[in-house]
């Protein structure tokens, strides 16, 4: 990752391993930021200048069997990251953190800009001073997610059509739209149980 983004990533590494059920840690990256390609087993977090395109991050996950992830990607676009609006401490971990939340199952606790702040980096905002972070909710809702036992481990599996999804006509159907119109999430159907899912911060 671009310097710029190591404290930023360290912070929301930091953050998600609050929860009790979650241990993140940073380790070097094994795909080139250009295609940011998944990794069985892990999430892959890329930062490029990705264009005028319209979005500041987006998370993707696979999933196999209906509903296990077997592996994620995040993307954050340093097109805007790099203009004095969005070059700050604060949209930083706000995106990050979002799209890292993502990866782990979470979905958007609040989808209206302006709405009050919840107090996490899960909701919507124009203002990310109070949404840095995550709050109780995202952590008992981690609770929720991997608490539960079963047969199926995911981790280092062999993911099910591994191929990238990250151009905007590969995500597949939308699912979820912002309060202003703007889809936030889209769903690609693999078969057999398997699909990914995109979720995307849109700039202001």
């Amino acid at each position: 990752m671009k310097r710029a983004w190591d404290a930023i990533l360290a912070t929301t590494s930091s953050d998600w391993s609050q929860s009790t059920v979650l241990d993140t840690s940073i380790v070097a990256g094994g795909t080139k930021p250009r295609n940011c390609r998944p990794t069985s087993g892990r999430v892959e977090v890329c930062n490029r200048t990705y264009g005028n395109n319209g979005w500041l991050g987006v998370a993707q996950i696979w999933i196999t069997g209906g509903s296990h992830i077997t592996q994620g990607t995040v993307k954050v676009n340093d097109t805007y990251f790099n203009t004095p609006q969005y070059n700050t401490t604060a949209w930083r971990n706000l995106v990050m953190c979002q799209e890292v939340g993502h990866t782990f199952g979470l979905d958007h606790q609040d989808e209206n800009f302006d709405n009050p702040n919840l107090g996490t980096c899960m909701d919507y905002t124009n203002n990310p001073g109070t949404n840095q972070h995550p709050n109780r909710h995202d952590y008992d809702e981690l609770v929720t997610i991997y608490s539960h036992l079963d047969s199926t481990s995911t981790v280092g599996q062999a993911a099910t059509h591994g191929s990238n999804a990250s151009d905007a006509d590969a995500w597949g159907r939308a699912v979820a739209a912002s309060k202003d119109g703007r889809n936030s999430v889209y769903v690609r159907d693999l078969g057999a149980g398997n699909r990914v899912i995109t979720f995307v911060i849109w700039v202001r």
